[in-house]
């Protein structure tokens, strides 16, 4: 495991936005589910990268 708290940080961000990507599909709202996951891609992307 990784001491560097920003990218456990980023890594839990990511897995929060996930879940906002589920909640809004299911509530019809794709717009804000589009824009949820590329949040959530960014946020992993920047968690791996930072590790």
């Amino acid at each position: 495991m990784t001491e560097s708290v920003p990218a456990i940080a980023l890594a839990f961000l990511g897995l929060f936005l996930i879940g906002g990507v589920i909640s809004l599909t299911k509530q019809g709202l794709k717009v804000g589910a589009v824009v949820c996951g590329v949040a959530a891609v960014m946020a992993i992307t920047g968690a791996v990268m930072w590790w």
